[in-house]
């Protein structure tokens, strides 16, 4: 079936022209004459698109300037629909009139036909009395008079536009001349969390009627004292002298009325000095019932089809594989090519693949025949695809065919704040994590690409940073690129090589400022404390701020990371460790608003990995880690369908289609398989005398460098089926280092609550004797002089939960989750005809189906009515919806009724 989000494409040419419009606003009405009472107000609307309408009421307009008119020609029409735009407040205001701006774009968004003016009467939305005016105008305030109305909800309906926020460029509210005076509207900003010898910026948004006349920030509660660089001021900063959790106020007076606004700092103690180190994927063995089926399906299936997809040069969508690098080869050596084909960061996917071949080639294939054969076709492929590759680096290290391929006469530069959008970094940062994985793959006997990437980054430090060129990109990826290839450097050739690289990163993420949130360029990152945008850029730019911060001990950065950490986790997560509701484009919606049909994009799934990742390394948290594993064995890996042959690109919480075998924009195709193949820098990590034990995956994994000797780990588990865990520790000699068990707790977000709480071990032993070990950050600690054969063995509570939602959360009220070990589950109508009834309270019982889905555990209860109730794995979702099967018959759903 077609994508679902292709129709985003119809509105790309609708909303660039919208942006550089509203680039191009600069007319302020006078601010002079009637009480504006949207100044208070709160809009929304009906439209999905840029709901917030935060430009309704900043007294900009378009400037009449031709130089913005579309090119003439066929102009794609969309369907009108009726819609709506509000304005809320918190208390009852009194007005007769109201004051529109309206425009069409040129006539490129045509103004609907006509308007009516409604308010809320305490039951419902009716028309506003005795109206006169409703005028509709393009380029001018449109003034509408009507009897006084007192309500605290005020509509503008039409029945037919196409799209009408952004059509109504303007829209004030003004109060009648009776009205009283209305108290200032108030936000001391979001709670947020700052290190000990930190500070917080503090930026309150302060909404008025009439005049201001004071502001103070004060301390309301908390363990030591505060001191503001600025109490009187919206804007400063807050330092704290210890530990704990603080709330301040900030307090607004305009003439006799005031408001209070709250909120929360937690002060933490700083990190650890030393970060934990990484543990490289390198050749490794798995021997576990689950991933041994979803490692070969991706070996034998699913990277090969990338492959004959990447070598296509017929594609209908999803265009621009290796036909891009071929071409621009021929451009650089002065050569007659074609165009570039496809999105500007087509050669992303490309990239990725390559780094998921040379992992799929570091898999013991333990005699498969089928993996031998699909590995025999990578080496061939990657023999083939490199030269390719190089041949399109330019002599300097640049690397983007979109640049060497491009119409000059539009992208005339590199680095060009006129072209920030066209993913420079976001592609070059993918290419270096590729001649990682390559390196590692060949033990460093092939150094091609790795060559390559030195040089493509030094080409960035020798044309970026202080006192050379400014930059940011506007889709994040290069940050944290540059530093996974910084470290690698330096633990390769131990020369501080890397160290430039890692700079590079810092000054990359500090130069993001004076944009928007979309691309999280609307503040400088260390003072940013929500999580907001396109989610696959707001984590791909959380994890690089991690990496910098644990690189640095930039305290700032520190502080910024975990503001955003616990607002992501606590306040916009979704059970299955997804984020982004796609209330925004592809991004983040406001706190708790975590609707069902949810976008998760799978690339967001692969960055907030990498963000539990990097925080893991940092703080040496078991917490971290429980995260990752959820969103790994959840969101991320039902992102490709059991056999392997189609993927989703979002993975929304109830759905009723099957996934696809390529997509208009193919960027997930490969970051899915380097991303879940990657196990042994997921399953361990270390310090000098430590290993940390992360995943549970039956595997052969050897860990270098450990008390300074490597060490064998082989694990034996059917995890998560049973909670059965055992680990063959073999160093290289008998010597004294210790070994940290994570303990799960599946308590990961204060957004969920669970029935029976799982956490703990319920048992430990160590070669056939029961231990009671320290736990340590939620890690069971054995450090002891190990030698070979030495065996530890453990069992996980495997309870089956019921998970309800905090009541914030609307989409989820009356409903519950059922979670088994880390996975989360979910109904669907291949085993049952209605999942909209209510679940029993009966207890739900895990049954082994051996031939269902490639194996999986069901958990198998009751419905209400007594019917029998069928759950599978959430990652095994809609695997079975036939051929030609109408959608309606073919739902899948995690939230059930239970109220």
């Amino acid at each position: 079936m077609k994508p679902r989000n292709k129709h985003y494409l119809k509105l790309l040419p609708v909303l660039l022209l919208i942006l550089i419009i509203t680039v191009s606003c600069s007319e302020k009405r006078n601010s002079d004459g009637p009480r504006n009472l949207a100044n208070i107000a709160t809009a929304n609307g009906s439209f999905r698109y840029m709901s917030r309408l935060e430009g309704l009421n900043d007294g900009l307009t378009p400037t009449d300037s031709s130089r913005w008119r579309p090119r003439q020609g066929r102009r794609r029409r969309m369907p009108a629909t009726p819609q709506w735009i509000e304005y809320n407040w918190d208390h009852t205001i009194k007005t007769s009139a109201v004051d529109l701006f309206l425009w069409d774009y040129y006539e490129v968004i045509p103004l609907p036909e006509a308007y009516r003016i409604t308010y809320w009467n305490g039951s419902e939305f009716v028309e506003v009395p005795n109206v006169q005016g409703l005028g509709l105008e393009a380029g001018n305030y449109n003034t509408t008079t009507f009897d006084a109305v007192e309500t605290d909800k005020l509509r503008l309906e039409v029945d037919s536009s196409i799209f009408l926020p952004m059509n109504v460029m303007e829209w004030k509210v003004y109060a009648s001349s009776d009205a009283p005076n209305y108290p200032p509207v108030i936000d001391a900003g979001g709670d947020r969390d700052v290190m000990i010898g930190g500070k917080t910026w503090l930026s309150g948004d302060v909404k008025v009627v009439d005049a201001l006349d004071k502001l103070k920030w004060k301390k309301v509660s908390g363990p030591g004292k505060v001191s503001f660089s600025d109490p009187d001021s919206v804007r400063g900063t807050a330092s704290f002298s210890k530990t704990g959790e603080y709330v301040l106020s900030l307090t607004a007076k305009d003439g006799k009325s005031s408001s209070t606004s709250q909120l929360i700092v937690r002060v933490h103690e700083l990190p650890p000095k030393d970060r934990l180190d990484v543990v490289y994927t390198k050749k490794y063995s798995i021997d576990n019932p689950m991933w041994n089926t979803r490692t070969k399906s991706i070996i034998v299936n699913w990277i090969p089809h990338c492959i004959r997809m990447i070598e296509s040069t017929d594609l209908e969508q999803g265009q621009g594989g290796l036909d891009n690098f071929i071409e621009a080869a021929k451009a650089l050596r002065g050569e007659p090519h074609g165009k570039h084909l496809g999105y500007v960061f087509s050669n992303a996917w490309v990239h990725q693949t390559i780094e998921s071949m040379c992992i799929a080639l570091m898999v013991d294939a333990r005699g498969d025949k089928e993996i031998l054969a699909a590995q025999e076709y990578m080496k061939g492929t990657l023999e083939k695809w490199i030269p390719v590759i190089l041949a399109a680096q330019e002599p300097d290290g640049y690397l983007q065919t979109a640049f060497t391929l491009r119409d000059t006469t539009r992208w005339k530069e590199r680095w060009s704040p006129a072209q920030r959008g066209n993913h420079e970094g976001y592609v070059a940062g993918y290419f270096i994590e590729s001649a990682i994985n390559h390196y590692t793959l060949t033990e460093g006997t092939d150094t091609r690409l790795y060559d390559a990437a030195k040089k493509l980054a030094d080409c960035w430090v020798d044309n970026i940073g202080p006192d050379k060129k400014p930059w940011f990109d506007g889709h994040q990826e290069m940050e944290q690129a540059l530093v996974r290839f910084g470290r690698f450097v330096n633990d390769m050739e131990g020369n501080g090589r890397g160290d430039d690289y890692i700079k590079l990163a810092k000054f990359l993420l500090d130069s993001r400022e004076g944009g928007n949130e979309y691309d999280q360029s609307h503040l400088p990152v260390t003072q940013q404390y929500e999580a907001v945008g396109h989610a696959v850029r707001a984590v791909y730019n959380y994890s690089g701020m991690a990496d910098v911060a644990a690189e640095t001990g930039d305290i700032d950065y520190q502080s910024a990371v975990m503001s955003l950490w616990d607002n992501m986790v606590n306040k916009k997560y979704y059970v299955t460790g997804g984020v982004g509701s796609g209330e925004t484009s592809e991004g983040f919606g406001p706190n708790y608003s975590l609707r069902n049909n949810a976008y998760c994009e799978s690339c967001s799934s692969c960055g907030l990995i990498f963000f539990q990742y990097k925080m893991n390394l940092a703080y040496h948290d078991a917490k971290y880690a429980d995260l990752y594993e959820e969103t790994m064995y959840n969101a991320l890996l039902g992102s490709l369908d059991v056999e392997g042959e189609n993927f989703y690109y979002t993975n929304p919480l109830v759905s009723n289609y099957s996934r696809y075998l390529w997509h208009v924009c193919p960027c997930c195709v490969g970051n899915i398989p380097r991303t879940l193949l990657m196990v042994p820098t997921w399953t361990y990590v270390k310090s000098p005398d430590a290993i940390y034990m992360n995943l549970f995956i039956g595997s052969k994994i050897r860990v270098e460098n450990v008390a300074g000797m490597d060490v064998e780990m082989i694990q034996e588990t059917d995890y998560p089926w049973n909670g059965d865990v055992s680990v063959i520790v073999n160093p290289a000699e008998k010597k004294e280092f210790a070994l940290y068990i994570r303990v799960p707790d599946r308590h990961t977000s204060v957004l969920y609550t669970s029935e029976p709480a799982v956490q703990g071990l319920e048992s430990l032993t160590l070669n056939g004797e029961e231990i009671t070990p320290e736990i340590n950050n939620g890690y069971a600690v054995i450090r002891r002089e190990w030698e070979k054969g030495d065996k530890v063995s453990f069992t996980l509570p495997m309870d089956v939960q019921r998970i309800v939602a905090d009541e914030r959360i609307l989409a989820d009220s009356g409903r519950v989750a059922l979670r088994y070990g880390p996975l989360i589950y979910n109904v669907e109508e291949a085993d049952q005809e209605n999942i909209d009834r209510k679940i029993s309270d009966e207890s739900l019982t895990p049954v082994w189906r051996e031939n269902l889905l490639g194996g999986i555990m069901t958990l198998e209860g009751t419905w209400e009515d007594g019917t029998p109730l069928v759950a599978i794995p959430y990652y095994a979702r809609n695997n079975r919806i036939p051929e030609g099967e109408h959608p309606e018959h073919s739902r899948s759903m995690v939230w059930i009724k239970a109220e």
